[in-house]
This record gives C-alpha cells, sequence and structure tokens, in this order.
C-alpha cells in the first residue's frame, strides 16, 4: 500500500510539474505566477514521490487556486481528488466563503463532482478554453 502523504512545499518544489502537465510546450517560465512567493502551496506525495501540487491565494474572503497539476503516471488514481478535497477543507477552516478557479474545458465533469460550478463565459488562454468556476464553503 502506498504512503500518500499531502504537505506545504516550495515554489521551486512545484514549477517542473506545472511545466510537464500544463504548458509542456511552453518555458518553465510560463509556468510561473507573480504571485507565487506570498501563496501557499501543497503537493501530494507518493512514497516521498512528489505526483500532484496546488497553490492557493487568498483574496479576502475567497480562496483561490492555481496551477493544480499531477503527474501523467498518477493521474486517474483518486490523489488529485485527494488534494482538491484538502484544499477545500483548508479553505474551509481558514474561515473563507468560497474557492474559485480558472479550469480547463476538458476538466469541468471532475470539478463538477466537488460542487464547483461555472460563474463565466468560456475564454482562452493560449489556444485552450477555460472557464471560471468556484464553490461556496
Amino acid at each position: 500500500m502506498p504512503i500518500i502523504e499531502i504537505r506545504s512545499v516550495l515554489t521551486n518544489e512545484i514549477l517542473e510539474i506545472r511545466h510537464q502537465v500544463l504548458w509542456p510546450e511552453k518555458s518553465i517560465e510560463f509556468v510561473k505566477v507573480p504571485e507565487d512567493e506570498n501563496a501557499s502551496h501543497f503537493g501530494l506525495f507518493v512514497n516521498e514521490q512528489l505526483a500532484s501540487v496546488i497553490s492557493l491565494f487568498p483574496d479576502n474572503e475567497n480562496m483561490r487556486f492555481r496551477k493544480f497539476a499531477t503527474i501523467p503516471e498518477f493521474q486517474n488514481k483518486g490523489l488529485g481528488s485527494q488534494l482538491l478535497k484538502f484544499v477545500i477543507n483548508y479553505s474551509q477552516g481558514n474561515h473563507y466563503k468560497n474557492i474559485w478557479c480558472d479550469a480547463r474545458s476538458n476538466a469541468l465533469g471532475f470539478y463538477e463532482r466537488f460542487g464547483f460550478s461555472k460563474f463565466s463565459e468560456p475564454f482562452f488562454k493560449e489556444e485552450i478554453e477555460y472557464y471560471k468556476i468556484s464553490k461556496t464553503l
């Protein structure tokens, strides 16, 4: 049985996974967020290997998450679900009212299972379609 742990990580620990999963055709600079140094970053580890990452950016009573990525070999195993549940609980526990993100259209079904819903028209980042989605905590 694999040992799974979620813990706080540093910005430099998550950039390679962001790059590999989200924008592999771009430079690693492309996956950096200007506010990264003030964000909270979490990683899900499987037997001490970093498998999934997510970054939290608080904004008043709202928590935004960005750059949620799971290494392909670890996808479809429920690990991203565990990390998202952790982030939802973390945000509730810290008294945020809503949690939101810009979600790729092909991931909407995943987020809807957790109670997220769209609150924008579709928009594009590069050639990829996104929606703003949120969940009341």
